[in-house]
């Protein structure tokens, strides 16, 4: 399928398939703490899932390729939830950013991202060949099914 971007084909797949991929390739640099920490301040335990890491990794890289120029900051509210305060009303709490930093950088080595000249990061060049590349895989998976 030609001209088949990330944009086309379902955010869970895509996250999935990415996710894979990352961890099928080896490139990632996972960092030696994973298995310790938790990935917000909100959150009383740390993710049951041992490929957390990954599925961070690709769920950031998919919300940078949507949107053009992302920081920190950004993506810490976009991942963060609501505090539980006991039976006081919940509040918004933001992410770890040392975590979704962490993912930033992992994902800078392997050029999947760049860093932005005014704001944050963005995709490079080669990270939205390789996206588009595994949403086509999807869609055709998809289609034959």
């Amino acid at each position: 399928m030609a001209g088949v971007t990330v944009k086309d084909v379902s955010p869970h797949a895509f996250v999935k398939a990415y996710a894979a991929y990352l961890k099928r390739t080896g490139k990632l640099e996972v960092p030696k703490w994973v298995d310790l920490v938790k990935t917000a301040t909100h959150k009383e335990l740390a993710p049951y899932d041992p490929d957390w890491f990954y599925v961070r990794a690709a769920s950031v890289a998919r919300h940078i390729y949507l949107r053009k120029q992302v920081g920190v900051g950004a993506l810490r509210k976009n991942y963060g939830g609501r505090k539980n305060r006991g039976n006081r009303p919940h509040h918004h709490s933001d992410a770890s950013g040392s975590v979704l930093r962490k993912v930033l950088q992992a994902l800078e080595k392997i050029k999947v991202l760049e860093k932005d000249d005014v704001k944050g990061r963005c995709i490079s060049q080669d990270g939205q060949k390789d996206l588009d590349r595994i949403a086509a895989q999807i869609a055709r998976a998809a289609e034959k099914a």
